[in-house]
């Protein structure tokens, strides 16, 4: 691999232009399908084979005129301290609110008069119209929107409170100025670590170039592929932070073999050809992990991770062909100016300057002093920090965990207190009395079973035109969230099995909380088979990679380490609120459902990255006969810079992510960043060389015949090495150069 990737390197910077000229067009070609496109709506949600969705499914086949797909909402009327909705006065703004909604747009299925259908609290104080569209919440037109804001105004000006709940008023998610300014950081570590605006500059141009093409693709087939609205800013955040990580590993090592006299092409060949390799292994382990999201059989969620993993394939052959382009144009200005001045004074006298020890090699030093003590407060502190993990709750978010300045958390919160918390989430029971004798009986037996289980209301059973399906809509006690809920729905299903033999009719439960309900339980039991497959896949290309069993095994439980304790911040900060407004959290709640298997997916192959810069250079250094513990010191030396810096860039793009309105979004931000740091700084700069400190010689052990059988991938650059020292006419400084081919 390294030989061939040596030969790309060379022939991108020799055809710098013409490589750069493809690039240009890609990108031109993704811009224009994304201004062209239609506007992204919210991804269709679905959860194959679970009792919600198959409930779902039979009403839209059964009762395909309701548009249980649409958007709705809910204009809610609260009454001055005093009086009552159903005063003359009050009663009468309120019907001819319902007669504007119902005149306002073309897009309204139904308004449903809150008098006509009792939707008035017993107290009188609340009430509240129902509101029905054809589109979803992304296609409703500005006039139809516009119409649902002015509902209330003159309502509001006689003196009663009006909010809007549903998601009739749903907006496209912003990220604001917190994500510019995460860019921003990662530009500053750049030109810090690099010492070189231009080695800075190029490094995040390829980046960008390569998020763009790859979201402008994902918005140019929203539409067609049904991808939804966060989509494109999932792949903009994982696709930046590699994209500028996996360049600053190849500019690293250019400017490096500059250092060492050699001429442009040939550095940016054996560049790509080093470096390039670490870069393709590491990005296939981010691929091969949100590839696997697909396991668990959820379409958003594995369209999600499909679309982020082409974006990190995008940034993979942008470091191995427009990169070294780019070093073409850049020549040696990717150097500081007296990095330059020193390179060409070496360069003339032949001889090599002698370093003082870099902070990576101190600390190196250090962790080989006192490696069970590093360890023991690397694991404990991490496990520490991993306690509040034990109390994670999951669900889905609805208008409770809105900020309580907005109008669709007000309007939840006046549902809760005028007609129960339970209100807020009502359950939506299907009976299918096709194969039944009598079907109405058996639906009145249904909502007998219903109420002797205790809930709050039981609406009459309602029939479609055929007559072989019924609803019946439950308002349970509790809010949505609550256990209680969760246990009537389970109650429910119990039920129905007795109902089923008795009566041949099939009971089914759905509606946005038992869909949440099930979500989330689909959540759980996918979590462990999915990490399950992911760490087997990795263990096996990181036994390619580095040749060694412990090696890998050791990288693999210290990124569950590491997840464990980015799952425990997550819920301090979310769901228990500490720290909550230093990260803009108004409203805590439980975790959302997807959130701890996307991290996982995710901060794996991110972890892995940091495991092969780091560790190939360590295995490099010992098979040249280096010792355990001074391989790991070289490891550190050439690495522990480059790393940092990678993993500080990471954090601050994915820091920037926690400004966003969309409350996944700010979540997944913040859990990815807290994760890097984690895995960066305590599992892979602190642990890990403490266990290869522990283990010795036996860190590198690897059977006689697995070695015999697994293929040399050649990350280090071996055979490069030997074809380039046996080529005629290679200058004595190339070959005196060549133990340092795989340095970054």
């Amino acid at each position: 691999m390294a030989t061939f990737l040596y030969k790309l390197g060379r022939l991108a910077f020799r055809r710098r232009r013409f490589v750069a000229l493809i690039w240009v067009a890609l990108l031109t070609i993704a811009g224009v399908g994304m201004a062209t496109a239609s506007t992204a709506t919210s991804s269709s949600f679905s959860i194959p084979g679970t009792e919600a969705q198959r409930a779902f499914d039979l009403l839209e086949q059964r009762n395909p005129g309701a548009s249980a797909a649409g958007a709705t909402a809910r204009v809610v009327f609260k009454a001055p301290e005093g009086e009552k909705v159903t005063d003359p006065a009050n009663k009468r703004e309120i019907t001819g609110i319902v007669k504007e909604l119902q005149s306002g747009s073309d897009q309204i299925v139904s308004v449903a008069d809150p008098f006509q259908t009792k939707a008035v609290s017993r107290n009188g104080s609340t009430a509240y119209i129902s509101v029905s569209y054809e589109v979803s919440s992304m296609e409703l037109t500005k006039k139809t929107t516009s119409a649902l804001k002015d509902a209330g105004k003159d309502a509001q000006d006689s003196g009663m409170t009006v909010e809007i709940g549903g998601d009739a008023l749903q907006v496209m998610p912003h990220t604001g100025t917190a994500e510019v300014i995460g860019v921003a950081i990662a530009a500053v570590v750049l030109v810090i670590t690099f010492g070189s605006m231009v080695a800075a500059g190029l490094s995040l141009l390829t980046a960008i170039v390569g998020v763009g093409i790859g979201v402008g693709s994902i918005t140019a087939l929203a539409s067609v592929l049904d991808l939804g609205s966060t989509t494109a800013t999932l792949a903009t955040m994982i696709g930046l932070a590699v994209g500028i990580d996996y360049a600053l590993f190849i500019v690293s090592r250019y400017r490096a073999e500059l250092a060492e006299g050699r001429e442009g092409e040939e550095a940016a060949g054996r560049a790509v050809g080093t470096a390039g390799s670490a870069v393709v292994f590491a990005g296939l382990t981010v691929v091969i992990a949100l590839v696997g999201l697909s396991v668990v059989n959820i379409p958003m969620l594995t369209k999600m991770g499909l679309a982020a993993a082409a974006t990190v394939a995008i940034a993979v052959l942008i470091a191995l062909t427009l990169v070294p382009a780019a070093l073409g144009f850049a020549g040696k200005r990717v150097m500081g100016r007296k990095a330059r001045k020193t390179a060409d004074a070496l360069a003339e006298s032949g001889d090599k300057a002698e370093a003082r020890p870099n902070m990576g090699t101190r600390w190196a030093r250090f962790v080989l002093r006192k490696p069970v003590w590093v360890m023991l407060v690397g694991v404990l502190g991490l496990g520490v920090i991993a306690v509040p993990a034990a109390s994670l709750e999951m669900g889905l978010p609805d208008d409770g965990s809105q900020p309580k300045s907005t109008t669709q958390r007000q309007a939840y919160d006046m549902l809760s207190d005028g007609f129960g918390p339970g209100f807020n989430g009502p359950l939506l029971v299907v009976v299918d009395t096709r194969n039944s004798s009598d079907g109405k009986a058996a639906a009145a037996r249904v909502s007998e079973e219903i109420e002797s289980i205790g809930v709050s209301a039981v609406t009459p059973a309602k029939f479609n035109k055929a007559g072989d399906t019924a609803t019946i809509t439950v308002i349970p006690k509790d809010r949505p969230s609550s256990v209680a809920t969760e246990n009537i729905v389970h109650s429910i299903r119990d039920a129905g099995g007795d109902i089923k033999k008795d009566t041949g009719a099939e009971v089914l439960v759905t509606g946005a909380t038992a869909m949440n309900i099930d979500f989330s339980q689909k959540m759980n039991d996918a979590l462990l088979p999915y990490l399950a497959l992911v760490v087997s896949l990795a263990f096996l290309l990181l036994m390619l990679v580095f040749r060694s069993i412990l090696v890998p095994l050791k990288a693999a439980l210290g990124f569950l380490l590491s997840v464990v304790a980015a799952l425990g911040a997550v819920v301090a900060v979310f769901q228990w609120g500490w720290l909550g407004s230093v990260f803009g959290v108004e409203q805590t709640g439980p975790i959302m459902s997807m959130m701890p298997i996307f991290m996982v997916g995710v901060v794996f192959g991110l972890a892995m990255d940091y495991e092969v810069f780091l560790v190939t250079r360590m295995r490099e250094a010992y098979v040249h006969g280096e010792s355990p513990g001074q391989a790991i010191v070289t490891g550190f030396k050439h690495g522990a810079r480059v790393v940092t810096a990678a993993a500080v860039i990471m954090m601050a793009v994915f820091s920037g992510f926690i400004g966003s309105s969309e409350s996944m979004i700010k979540m997944i931000g913040f859990s990815l960043a807290i994760a890097v740091f984690f895995d960066a700084f305590v599992v892979r700069m602190a642990i890990v060389p403490a266990v290869l400190a522990l283990l010795g010689k036996r860190a590198w052990w690897l059977p006689r015949w697995l070695d015999r059988v697994l293929p040399n991938v050649d990350v280090e650059g071996e055979g490069l090495r030997k074809e380039l020292t046996d080529t005629p006419g290679a200058s004595a400084g190339e070959a005196g150069g060549e133990r340092e081919l795989t340095r970054v």
